[in-house]
């Protein structure tokens, strides 16, 4: 199934900033069953964009604005096509778990079971663990069923509230509230699955909503999941916001240890103003394979943000010629 998805971004400042300089990470990955055909990144005011793939194979795109601004736009559009995985087994046969240390002794998958930033334990996940029974023998299941029950498990105990957390919140906060954002719902699986060692990373991207589907994840908005290693079947994506199996519909941008190796966008300015946020994500059913420009010309609520920033920018450079 082809995805056309456009993700706008925008910084608006109380004052104007001498400087900005950016990274983002919103390239789609090409890899198994997905593919990016198209990518397109604009920015507002125009700045050179330079790109670097990072050690673990995302696409990170980076710029710098030297000139005044009191805002900055970023949109980018993406065209990506995603073919459904094939169906899992019900259960791993037995020994598994010896296969798994097997494939962990004879390759490099320490980042992804020791802690990391958001994903480390603490008291309160100690106490959450045994309110799942999860400090008995979880070796009494196999991992693709142990997996199975904890993304059921810390869907049903926990609330998604838009907004509940921030983008630097600790897992306690969730905890504490049950309730929290796909990002929460992700580090808490992840640090339960390190706990017991199997190799888990954290999944940036997007998920694909539509009327046969009951998400409790927002539209709008980007998405969140882990992906855990098995045996046999390599790197599984579980998505405990939505109880689901990651699919065609899960749409991968970039992996890592945590949040803190992905964010979508990411900086610094220089000046003294407070920083407005404001992020839209959009994505759509495509049915052919067109370039970004085609795909979304006739979006006149897009464009008109654009014209906000020219128009405003403009009206920054003629101040600073009067003065």
């Amino acid at each position: 199934m082809f995805y056309a998805i456009r993700h706008f971004t925008r910084y608006r400042y109380t004052q104007p900033v001498s400087q900005s300089v950016m990274e983002v990470r919103m390239h789609p990955r090409s890899e198994q069953r997905q593919r990016c055909f198209t990518f397109q990144l604009s920015v507002s005011p125009r700045a050179r964009i330079f790109t670097y793939t990072g050690h673990m194979g995302n696409l990170v795109h980076h710029f710098d604005i030297p000139a005044q601004h009191r805002q900055l736009t970023i949109i980018a559009d993406s065209l990506v096509d995603v073919d459904p995985p094939d169906p899992l087994p019900d259960s791993l046969e037995r020994g598994a778990w010896d296969d798994l240390e097997r494939m962990i002794e004879e390759d490099d998958y320490w980042d992804m079971l020791r802690p990391s930033h958001f994903a480390r334990p603490s008291p309160e996940l100690k106490e959450f663990a045994a309110e799942l029974g999860f400090d008995r023998d979880v070796r009494d299941r196999d991992p693709l069923s142990l997996l199975r029950k904890l993304n059921a498990d810390v869907f049903e105990k926990l609330q998604y509230v838009k907004a509940s957390t921030r983008v630097d919140s600790p897992i306690e906060q969730a905890l504490e509230n049950r309730s929290g954002v796909c990002q929460d719902f992700a580090h808490i699986l992840i640090t339960l699955v390190r706990g017991v060692r199997i190799p888990c990373r954290y999944v940036s991207g997007y998920l694909y909503h539509d009327a046969a589907h009951h998400d409790r994840s927002r539209d709008g908005a980007t998405h969140a999941w882990i992906e855990a290693l098995l045996p046999e079947l390599g790197w599984i994506g579980f998505d405990p916001t939505n109880n689901l199996i990651a699919e065609g519909r899960h749409i991968r941008t970039a992996i890592g240890r945590d949040y803190a190796d992905v964010p979508p966008a990411s900086g610094t300015m220089k000046g003294s103003a407070e920083t407005e946020l404001q992020v839209r994500v959009r994505v759509t059913r495509s049915e052919a394979i067109l370039p970004p420009d085609q795909e979304f010309a006739a979006d006149e609520e897009w464009s008109r943000f654009l014209e906000q920033d020219q128009a405003e920018l403009f009206a920054l450079q003629q101040q600073q010629q009067q003065q």
